[in-house]
This record gives structure tokens, sequence and C-alpha cells, in this order.
């Protein structure tokens, strides 16, 4: 491993968990929600080159989750899409593979797909997860679209 790829990996980390205080803060303001969107790529981008296939396809529903943050239709699905694609190219399941379908369901949501909304809310719910927090979080996730 040359030293570059420990770096990489530990600036994906360092925006991923940056994003998600961008995330979990109840108003931001303009540049906030920029700085939220640049951080999530920023992250996707250094998984890419450092990361293992799930930690694209985290990467991928990140983005995807900051854009339905944002309302922007377009970009969610797209980031929510390739995430399956990675998940179902590697053969990812379990908490990978459940928030795949998360991904997709909240950006039907954003575009207003009830049916969408409501194929994929249920895929995700039948993914076995043999953690039960991480099952847990998927549920309060699911509930919340």
């Amino acid at each position: 491993m040359d030293k570059a790829q420990p770096d990489e990996r530990q600036l994906a980390v360092d925006l991923f968990n940056h994003c998600w205080t961008l995330l979990d803060l109840d108003h931001r303001s303009p540049d906030e929600d920029d700085e939220m969107l640049h951080a999530a790529h920023a992250s996707r981008f250094h998984w890419g080159r450092a990361g293992r296939p799930e930690h694209r396809a985290r990467g991928e529903w990140q983005c995807a989750r900051v854009y339905c943050v944002l309302g922007r239709t377009e970009p969610a699905l797209h980031h929510a899409r390739r995430c399956l694609e990675l998940c179902e190219e590697h053969r990812l399941a379990d908490w990978d593979l459940a928030f795949a379908y998360e991904a997709l369901a909240r950006a039907h949501r954003v575009a207003g797909d009830d049916a969408e909304t409501e194929r994929f809310r249920e895929l995700a719910g039948t993914v076995p997860i043999a953690d039960a927090d991480d099952r847990e979080l998927l549920e309060t996730d699911l509930a919340s679209i």
C-alpha cells in the first residue's frame, strides 16, 4: 500500500463525517448546503481511490441523501441508482443493499413518485440485516421518508 492510500482513506472518513454534521443541522445556510454537497462528493472521490466497493456504494448513498435533502431530484436518483448498481455488481448485501433501496425510495419521494417510493421502501424492508441496531436504523430512516 502506498503512502497516499491511508491519507485518502482518512480524508474520505473525515469528509463523510463532516457531511453528516451538516446534514444533522436543523437549519443550514446556503453556504453550508454547498459545503455539505461538496463534502459528500469529496468523500466519494477519496473512497473511489482508497476504498473497497462497499465504501464507494456508501459514498454514492451519501451523495443521494444530500441531494434529497436539497430537493434535487435528478442527481438524487442518479446517485441512488449508482449505489444500487455497485451493490449488485459487487454482490453487497445486508446494510448496503437495504440502504441502496432506502436511497431509491427517498429519491423517488423527492421526485413525487409514490409508487416507486413504496416499491423501494418495501424492498429495503425485506433485506436481511444481521445487526439489530442496523435494522433499527434502517427502519427509522424508512419511516422518515
